[in-house]
């Protein structure tokens, strides 16, 4: 850039008929260069091309220079020069420490919420993310399933806002449904297990804010979160705290039918609430498809939110295979917002295995069982 900057100026002094004073851009050479994020040695570089076409216009003799103005610019580009050396040096150290940052949140990240399993228990898994803070992979939304003692334990829950904020609840909720799924029997047991590792973040952060838990901002922070439990034999079992229903995905393509929805975690107390169970059975190939609110609630350009119900139908009636319905949608819900989601979203599919082969289109598949 710097040689293309040069050129580019004598070009200018050229073609200018009565010539011009082509001094200050020379000054501008080493700036330039650190402007496009150059490191060190390319800002010396760029100020030694600027200090040599200074002195060739000073040998010029059509170039009429005095000597303090000579002096004067070239001062003006060694200062330059030793400005931009010491800016590229902090951009340099700066790039390092943000990369080192970057791994660090990338593998605490990982940890929080890692890669799914793509076969737990007889039921393939896939699932998608899109977290509304740039450049984040998590945020208020979060997922997690597990093979336990009473079958594969199923957690999908949005926290209450989104991005950084919320990472908070959902460690202290993820970190409790992983110790708890594999002790309790009762799916009931498991959320009083979740609603008192909440209670403890909210009242340790009140705490070291300085406020009472009744006082505090964080007292209103709530979650809403759905459990499900499957057996090998396809039974089904789920707690839903204020969460969107789930699909069934299969000949039957269509909301799963559950029992009246509790408040979301955090607005009840588990002890003295009747926990609902619901209960049904996934057939041999069929799939149960869990989501966030920021699917449904994607909004396009012209304020109108994602069909999700007409989405799923459409992937039904195009065969689409089970395992890729969770890309889908996300490149669906992506398409619809123009790339701008406002809000965290997460998809998680589960497919029953021991009927249709995974690579076979589901609908297709399950009406030959």
């Amino acid at each position: 850039m710097s040689a293309g900057w040069l050129t580019a100026m004598g070009l200018l002094a050229w073609a200018v008929p009565d010539g011009t004073d082509v001094l200050p851009a020379l000054v501008a050479t080493p700036a330039l260069t650190v402007a496009t994020g150059a490191r060190r040695l390319d800002v010396l570089a760029s100020g030694t091309l600027a200090l040599a076409a200074l002195g060739t216009d000073i040998a010029d003799d059509s170039v009429q220079l005095s000597a303090g103005t000579a002096a004067g610019a070239a001062g003006a580009v060694l200062a330059v020069i030793a400005a931009g050396m010491w800016t590229a040096g902090r951009h340099t150290l700066m790039t390092a420490e943000l990369d080192r940052t970057r791994e660090i949140a990338a593998a605490a990240q990982q940890v929080l919420l890692p890669s799914l399993p793509r076969k737990v228990g007889g039921l393939l898994v896939t699932g998608e993310y899109v977290s509304a803070s740039h450049g984040a992979r998590i945020g208020g939304d979060f997922y997690e399933v597990l093979a336990t003692p009473f079958g594969v334990r199923v957690l999908i829950g949005d926290a209450r806002g989104h991005g950084l904020p919320a990472i908070g609840l959902v460690a202290a909720l993820l970190g409790s449904f992983r110790e708890a799924a594999h002790q309790e029997p009762e799916l009931a047991g498991v959320l009083g297990r979740l609603d008192g590792a909440m209670q403890r973040h909210l009242a340790e952060r009140a705490g070291a804010a300085g406020a009472a838990p009744e006082e505090a901002e964080d007292a209103e922070e709530f979650a809403t979160l759905q459990i499900v439990q499957l057996t090998e034999d396809g039974a089904l079992l789920a707690v839903n705290c204020g969460h969107p229903a789930p699909y069934v995905l299969g000949p039957r393509t269509g909301l799963l039918p559950l029992a009246e929805p509790l408040p979301p975690l955090g607005l009840f107390d588990p002890a003295g609430t009747p926990v609902l169970v619901s209960r049904d059975r996934l057939e041999p190939g069929e799939g149960l498809l869990l989501h966030t609110d920021g699917v449904a609630e994607a909004r396009d350009a012209a304020g109108r939110f994602f069909a999700l119900s007409e989405a799923v139908a459409e992937l039904a009636s195009r065969r689409v295979r089970g395992t890729d319905v969770a890309s889908l949608l996300r490149a669906a819900v992506v398409r619809h917002t123009g790339g701008r989601c406002d809000d965290d979203l997460a998809l998680l599919v589960l497919l029953r295995d021991g009927g249709p082969r995974p690579g076979i289109p589901l609908d297709t598949a399950l009406s030959a069982t």
